[in-house]
């Protein structure tokens, strides 16, 4: 399953930008949303190395809060 994550622009360069989320740093092409103005601090999602749609601060904060709790439920799983 693949799946979207919401990550924080730290910089960009043309149609890339390098991109932070939970202290991993990544790059991420931007070629999808050219059209929307992005700079360092906004909100991307980024799926399979592509930005999909630029998110707000809320957006990505709720979205990480459910992927945790994902990642958590499966933990439990795992170790029952």
């Amino acid at each position: 399953m693949c799946i979207g994550v919401p990550m924080e622009i730290v910089a960009v360069d043309g149609d890339r930008a390098r991109c932070s989320a939970k202290g991993v740093e990544r790059e991420a092409n931007l070629l999808l949303i050219r059209d929307e103005p992005l700079s360092p601090g906004d909100f991307i999602l980024v799926h399979l190395g592509y930005a999909t749609r630029k998110m707000t601060p809320e957006e990505a904060r709720s979205t990480w809060e459910l992927l945790d709790e994902i990642l958590a439920s499966e933990a439990t799983a795992a170790s029952a």
